[in-house]
């Protein structure tokens, strides 16, 4: 983690040092919280190899368009980076409605609707382990849209890298079903739903530790397989 000083003009307030001086009490965490991102996902890629070719075979025979979905999110320190997902929309879906998607999206395809469910688009994000811009257990990343409306309390989570997945993924796993009856599905979670998940996430930073992260983990699995 960075020094204070070399954080970006932007987090440097009160309400983020408060969560800077916890994650500096577990400065030994955070680096094996890195070792052990590294190991994990290099082992995943090397075993899902096959899956994962299988999975992209399917999505072309499936859909017009590209294997992988690629869209600029925020990370650590406001950093932008590109997200890597397998497509579940079709072509050009961000083009045709809102940033968040809602129960019985008409964009989701039909393999789409499978790998959402069993969040086995979020497998390319290994690749985003690997190269730093994400790990396993943290924030979810947001697109630059939705990180303009941040507070600066809200801006601790970008003390951390941005996660696969997180506590507040597993509360909040149902989220299209939240949106469906919105009028105007970008707001509502801007107002609504954005807020209450980073009540989530603060409370994260608070509790971290590489065991708890680890929980999460297989709370995650569990979470899917129900």
């Amino acid at each position: 983690m960075r020094k204070w000083e070399e954080l970006p003009e932007h987090m440097q307030n009160e309400e983020v040092r408060y969560y800077y001086d916890i994650l500096q009490r577990r400065k030994i965490s955070l680096k094996l919280k890195r070792i052990f991102d590294i190991i994990l996902a290099a082992v995943l890629l090397t075993i899902l190899l096959p899956a994962l070719l299988v999975i992209s075979v399917l999505i072309k025979l499936d859909s017009k368009g590209p294997v992988l979905f690629k869209q600029i999110r925020v990370t650590a320190y406001g950093k932008k980076f590109r997200i890597l997902k397998f497509r579940t929309m079709v072509e050009n879906a961000e083009s045709m409605g809102a940033q968040v998607t809602t129960k019985g999206d008409g964009r989701i395809t039909r393999v789409g609707h499978m790998l959402r469910k069993t969040r086995i688009d979020e497998f390319p994000q290994l690749i985003n382990v690997l190269a730093g811009d994400m790990t396993f257990v943290g924030t979810r990343p947001e697109v630059p849209k939705y990180t303009k409306r941040y507070t600066d309390k809200m801006k601790a989570t970008w003390l951390l890298p941005a996660g696969i997945t997180s506590r507040t993924s597993i509360e909040y796993k149902d989220e299209e079903r939240l949106l469906e009856n919105a009028e105007n599905a970008d707001e509502v979670y801007i107002k609504d739903v954005l807020p209450a998940k980073m009540r989530y996430n603060l409370k994260e930073i608070e509790k971290f530790s590489l065991i708890r992260d680890i929980d999460t983990m297989f709370r995650t699995v569990t979470a899917v397989l129900r």
